[in-house]
């Protein structure tokens, strides 16, 4: 049996001079950066034979996707609400310089469970719903196939450990789930044998910040 592999792609920078935490808001679109990172992306796939496309319905997943896409003409891109951002009781904040505005009541209220989190989507909802997305995308792609699918970095991420079988609590700083990377699903039937990564974007990084930014 010839193995399926899911390439689950997080997207590129977003145009967001306010750090606003943007979660599943509208209007949120790449940054002239972001869209180079896609065009890497796009690099990245052009020579795979791709037999299966699945994009977040946000506008900087479906940007993302567009230079993928174009490489694939002959396939057609699947909107998938179950691979969008984490809901988060957060969104639509900036927190300032360092972050000194998550401190006021009404947001304090929403950070006293960490491990759930409270302040957004339960870990342990994001991730049944991006397997049965992952696993939809294994099948349609084909035994041997290859799928790209387009999604943000939290569901990512907590898609990894769950396949991997470890705990969702993490430090959100030490994510493995960089702009514009790959992490890519790799499956025999309808078994997940193993989880690779890698960052195609990596030479268009920016300086990384000492301070943890949401919506950056």
């Amino acid at each position: 049996m010839e193995p399926t592999v899911v390439h689950v792609c997080r997207h590129g920078q977003v145009e967001n001079p306010d750090h606003t935490l943007y979660g599943r808001a509208e209007g949120f679109g790449l940054s002239a950066l972001g869209h180079r990172m896609a065009a890497a992306l796009g690099e990245q796939f052009a020579d795979v034979p791709l037999t299966h496309l699945r994009c977040s319905p946000l506008q900087r997943a479906r940007e993302t996707m567009a230079p993928i896409a174009d490489r694939h003409p002959g396939v057609e891109v699947v909107i998938d609400t179950r691979i969008i951002e984490a809901a988060n009781a957060l969104e639509g904040q900036s927190f300032g310089r360092f972050n000194q505005k998550l401190l006021l009541p009404r947001n304090l209220r929403h950070l006293w469970n960490p491990i759930r989190p409270s302040w957004g989507e339960a870990y342990r909802d994001i991730a049944p719903r991006m397997r049965a997305a992952i696993a939809d995308a294994a099948r349609a792609a084909g035994e041997g196939g290859q799928a790209v699918l387009v999604s943000h970095q939290l569901p990512i991420y907590i898609a990894r450990l769950a396949a991997e079988g470890r705990s969702y609590i993490h430090n959100p700083a030490n994510r493995q789930c960089n702009l514009a990377s790959v992490t890519s699903f790799h499956f025999v039937g309808d078994r997940i044998t193993h989880v690779s990564y890698a960052e195609p974007a990596a030479h268009l990084y920016p300086p990384k910040k000492r301070i943890f930014r949401p919506g950056m």
